[in-house]
């Protein structure tokens, strides 16, 4: 036999071995001569988790159901049902993992995984929070159900985490208000714009928009013609955010048309101030 000949043999040896490997492997996973309505509970979740560890989560989250059908009253199939969740949701099929999780925080909420459960349903909604130009209503889903696992769960692992997406998801709805402000803004609808940049304000003082809508306030309110409330915007970017940008924008403006940042008249922002000062708002 040629050299050549020999290291093709030796090719294929290794390509055969390679390809028994893998399906001793497949098998394994899938223990494909086994029907699941033969298996026990136990078998059958170990199923489902090797189906995981595969990277196989849609196989997992049908398997961990079986257990819930084929042995009801188990201690396998309330473990299940929360890693049917899990499997659902590692699929990125958030619509079924919510109903699952849901469906065990019904059937066993005094559980120690009622916690994981109740965050997994929050995470089936935040998890689809991607784009600001998108409607809000996940957004407002995740922010309640969040605010569940933080209430009712205080001292889980998953309360500190719902607590940081919380801040997450309730700074998402602020710069979804601030786009539709800037949208009008731009096109001289300034009582609209004003409109949005005022919830802001008033509604995600926290949130990390709140010097730009202060800004866009002093901006909306000097086209509009109403100084007293442009100045007073003014005055709490001043007093909150004197080094940002936004302050430094919104004094341009002012002295530009020789105004000051100062408080002024009796409006809504007055009353703002007012707190401002007292160290009660922001």
């Amino acid at each position: 036999m040629s050299a050549s000949n020999i290291a093709k043999s030796g090719w294929i040896v290794r390509l055969t071995a390679i390809v028994c490997f893998a399906a001793l492997a497949a098998c394994d996973v899938e223990r494909s001569g086994d029907p699941l309505d033969e298996l026990s509970a136990q078998a059958i979740f170990e199923r489902g988790e090797r189906q995981i560890e595969a990277g196989r989560p849609d196989d997992a989250a049908f398997t961990f159901g079986e257990i819930e059908r084929l042995y009801p009253y188990s201690e396998f199939a309330q473990r299940a049902l929360i890693m049917q969740a899990f499997s659902f949701h590692r699929d990125e099929d958030y619509p079924n993992s919510r109903a699952a999780a849901q469906r065990y925080l019904d059937f066993y909420p005094a559980e120690d995984d009622a916690a994981y459960a109740a965050y997994l349903l929050a995470l089936s909604y935040y998890d689809q929070i991607d784009e600001i130009g998108r409607d809000q209503g996940l957004t407002f889903q995740a922010l309640q159900s969040l605010r569940r696992v933080i209430e009712q769960y205080p001292d889980s692992e998953y309360a500190q985490t719902s607590v940081l997406k919380f801040d997450l998801a309730f700074d998402h709805l602020a710069a979804k208000e601030m786009e539709i402000g800037r949208y009008y803004l731009k096109r001289g609808n300034y009582v609209a714009a004003s409109n949005r940049f005022r919830t802001v304000v008033e509604d995600f003082q926290t949130t990390t928009h709140t010097a730009e809508a202060l800004h866009r306030l002093v901006e909306s309110y000097l086209s509009l013609g109403l100084v007293e409330e442009a100045q007073t915007a003014g005055a709490i970017l001043g007093y909150n955010y004197q080094s940002s940008e936004w302050y430094e924008a919104s004094f341009a403006l002012l002295t530009g048309q020789g105004l000051n940042a100062d408080a002024a008249g009796d409006n809504w922002l007055s009353s703002i101030y007012r707190q401002v000062v007292r160290g009660e708002w922001l």
